[in-house]
């Protein structure tokens, strides 16, 4: 699943949101595409892909967003992962589709990741073609 997420070996990956209901598999399989481990939200770097977990019961997705783009590279890309409909903490992707551009994004892409998450592709405004 994590082929979806058109990741390549090389990119510097931060990851947000690592509670115990992460997909455990789709972590080691962005590993094993990377070769890196993932970056943990309290690094201060610059990253060319942020995996970002969040659930209705995280703070506010706005502004989640906001700060997540603080360390984005310039032209890089927000995997936003929730869990599915039905899933405990699922968040309506009409949710999603307003807090984007109030944060100054574009959702791209959405995809299923795993069995309970899927993917929101956010890229900035500015990378938006």
């Amino acid at each position: 699943m994590a082929t979806k997420l058109g990741l390549r070996a090389g990119q510097y990956i931060q990851e947000i949101g690592y509670d115990e209901d992460v997909d455990f598999d789709l972590r080691e399989a962005i590993e094993a595409i990377t070769g890196e481990e993932m970056a943990d939200e309290d690094v201060d770097d610059e990253f060319d892909v942020i995996i970002m977990w969040w659930r209705a019961d995280d703070p506010d997705l706005t502004d989640g967003l906001v700060d997540a783009q603080g360390t984005l590279a310039e032209g890089g890309r927000l995997w936003l992962l929730t869990p599915k409909a039905s899933r405990p903490g699922h968040i309506p992707p009409a949710d999603i589709s307003e807090a984007a551009p109030t944060a100054g994004m574009h959702v791209t892409k959405t995809v299923s990741v795993a069995s309970d998450w899927s993917g929101f592709c956010l890229v900035g405004k500015k990378n938006y073609s």
